[in-house]
């Protein structure tokens, strides 16, 4: 029994959806680029067996234990680690039974999807998960796991990777990224810049960060000099590891340019742990700024991943730590928050800066319009709560009549999830063929032109953007 349809996500009427299927035979194999993600590159150093279906597929995702969560299941039975030390479930098929039990959560979303194409793709499971069917599940892909086909590298060369950015905080001495360097495999596995906790006076330990940068470059971090250059000296040295990009996760998408007095003063009020929480949004915007002047200098693309209130649970928090699903969307303004940044670098040749969004209302009224006429700005794709079939439809209706295709950058996966890096990808590439023939029946782009659009947002537009 099939678990997925062959014509999944393409057009209900007969000849758009045949011109949608020979659209997307054209590029369904071509080679996965991952401009931007989370997996560990500790999976690719050691290329130990993956430990289990649950360590697999449950608690690291937080896609899968979110939804869970909201029916009440508690995420300590779902095996996630605690951070205050409590006890949370460590038997896998115990796991893996709560999960195939509440599998039916999942009807509709683009997580079921994804599940399903793993499960069938990659692990050659053919019957649906539930709890019925979770024993046979979990011993079929547990002695899959076992068989060197199934370690992380070769999966690397069956998905057809032909590059994978993970994520790394600017403190990360990345070893790892060192032991596959030196291994002498040839997987492509690079770094991304990700300075969160040294520039965001709010996050978590931020004064011992900054200190620990200092120590790690040998720069007076005490100096707002020091600490532009312990940056520079960082960034140089993700960059020996493969580093193309830099990431930022804002609370907002504010920018600011201050004078070089004010930045002074509020830096020595935030290692001084004494800034409002006015003063430390404006130092987050004003080295947003100064990373895109960084970027002017060394080539990084930038890519700014506003609009997330991280965190919302206090209580989620004080028991799991950061990233444990309660990130939630917010409003973004764009115009005025972006309008300092691009008063200094928004026209200057050779920069990118890659622009993504929580909030779709803002695509066509703000997005588009600023990547329209902006030389510097490139939209992202569809990100985290949008990255589903009717995200990424969404995407293309209202950014391609302002911002056309060239504005944009192809799709990145984003996930923590490594068997779902080919699904997301199908996904993105089914959705985009639909539309490119609608456009072609609908009289608005040529057929030909459509065939090479379609390898041009699978394949070009995301090696261009990302000097890949």
């Amino acid at each position: 029994m099939a678990l997925l349809s062959d014509d999944r996500l393409f057009p209900v009427e007969e000849k758009t959806r045949g011109l949608a299927r020979s659209i997307y035979g054209t590029i369904k194999d071509l080679p996965i680029v991952s401009p931007h993600g989370h997996t560990d590159p500790a999976w690719f150093a050691c290329n130990d067996r993956f430990p289990d279906p649950a360590r697999l597929f449950v608690v690291p995702d937080h896609y899968v234990f979110r939804m869970l969560c909201s029916q009440g299941v508690q995420l300590a039975d779902l095996g996630v680690p605690r951070a205050d030390g409590g006890s949370t479930e460590q038997d896998p098929r115990r796991i893996w039974r709560t999960f195939a039990t509440h599998f039916h959560l999942f009807r509709g979303t683009p997580s079921s999807m994804w599940l399903n194409h793993a499960f069938q793709e990659v692990f050659g499971l053919d019957v649906p998960l539930s709890a019925d069917t979770a024993d046979h599940c979990y011993d079929h892909i547990d002695a899959c796991l076992a068989r060197p086909e199934f370690r992380p590298r070769a999966l690397f060369e069956r998905f057809n990777i032909e590059v994978i950015s993970t994520t790394e905080a600017a403190l990360d001495p990345l070893d790892h990224h060192r032991a596959i360097r030196d291994s002498g495999w040839g997987g492509r596995v690079i770094t991304a810049y990700r300075p969160d906790s040294v520039i965001d006076p709010e996050f978590e330990g931020f004064v011992d960060n900054v200190a620990a940068l200092g120590q790690l470059t040998g720069e007076d971090t005490t100096t707002l000099a020091g600490y532009l250059a312990a940056h520079r000296a960082r960034r140089a040295y993700f960059k020996t590891f493969g580093a193309t990009s830099s990431d930022h996760g804002a609370p907002s998408a504010r920018t600011e340019d201050l004078p070089r007095a004010e930045a002074e003063r509020i830096f020595g009020k935030a290692l001084s742990g004494t800034c409002t929480a006015e003063e430390a949004d404006a130092f987050r915007g004003h080295m947003l700024t100064e990373m895109a002047r960084m970027s002017l200098d060394d080539g990084l693309v930038m890519q700014i991943h506003p609009g997330s209130f991280r965190n919302h649970s206090s209580l989620v928090m004080g028991q799991y730590g950061r990233d444990k699903g309660f990130d939630i969307p917010t409003r973004t303004d764009y115009v005025r928050a972006l309008k300092p940044m691009l008063d200094a670098v928004g026209m200057e040749p050779g920069l990118t800066i890659i622009l993504f969004t929580l909030d779709e209302t803002a695509y066509s009224r703000e997005l588009a319009p600023l990547a329209g006429v902006y030389p510097t700005l490139r939209l992202g794709p569809p990100w985290w709560f949008h990255d589903s079939p009717e995200g990424m439809r969404r995407f293309r209706e209202m950014a391609t009549e302002t911002a056309g295709f060239y504005n944009t950058v192809g799709f990145n996966d984003d996930t923590r999830a490594f068997c779902s890096i080919p699904a997301r990808h199908d996904v993105a590439r089914r959705v985009d063929a639909a539309f490119l023939a609608t456009l072609v029946e609908t009289g608005r782009l040529g057929e030909s032109e459509a065939y090479e659009v379609a390898h041009d947002l699978t394949y070009r537009l995301v090696k261009g953007a990302y000097k890949l």
